[in-house]
């Protein structure tokens, strides 16, 4: 899978594909080994303002964020098996990734982000929108997923759509939105004469 001798990066998993997810405002397809440039490039816009408060020369900075993607592909790849890796298209023009694990009843989105060019635009809000509907049309019970604690409106993008803290760890916070949320136990009707 992996050609170490190389440093070739190991193939996205073969999933079956059919898009599970209606996105009106753009398309997904599998992301494949061709797409690696683009999601370089993607992962280096994640990062950029984080390492713009470092004093490294820019080609240190390049050979960090590309060691970076590299270690993080490898892992997303390895435990993340049952993970549909997607690229997010507008107009067949790549312009962001969602990673997104389906196949149990809790769904999980691994990871979700845009070029800078196209953030702010409702295309998260979009595919928010079109996860959360396939969620409940195929039956799963919610989606979980992580945000970085610095990354506010991200955080308050996801509590927009219901998702609701669940657990908080020294870099993240796990969010869960539920697709059937449990109603509270209405009160005994005995007890609320009482």
């Amino acid at each position: 899978m992996t050609n170490i001798a190389t440093g070739q990066l190991p193939q996205f998993p073969a999933r079956p594909w059919e898009s599970r997810l209606s996105i009106p405002t753009c398309s997904s397809r599998p992301a494949t080994l061709d797409d690696l440039p683009f999601l370089r490039r993607l992962y280096h816009s994640f990062r950029k303002d984080e390492l713009d408060q470092v004093p490294w020369p820019q080609e240190h900075k390049t050979a960090f964020l590309d060691q970076q993607f590299d270690l993080q592909h490898r892992y997303y790849i390895a435990a993340f098996p049952q993970t549909d890796f997607l690229i997010i298209e507008k107009d067949g023009i790549p312009i962001g990734r969602l990673y997104i694990q389906m196949a149990a009843d809790n769904w999980h989105v691994i990871d979700i982000g845009f070029l800078p060019e196209w953030r702010n635009q409702g295309i998260g809000s979009a595919i928010l929108t079109g996860i959360q509907e396939a969620a409940i049309a195929r039956q799963a019970s919610g989606i979980v997923l992580h945000v970085d604690q610095n990354n506010r409106r991200a955080r308050d993008l996801y509590q927009a759509f219901g998702f609701k803290v669940a657990d908080i760890s020294d870099t993240h916070i796990r969010m869960q939105w539920l697709a059937h949320p449990v109603s509270p136990e209405p009160p005994d009707a005995l007890a609320a004469v009482n």
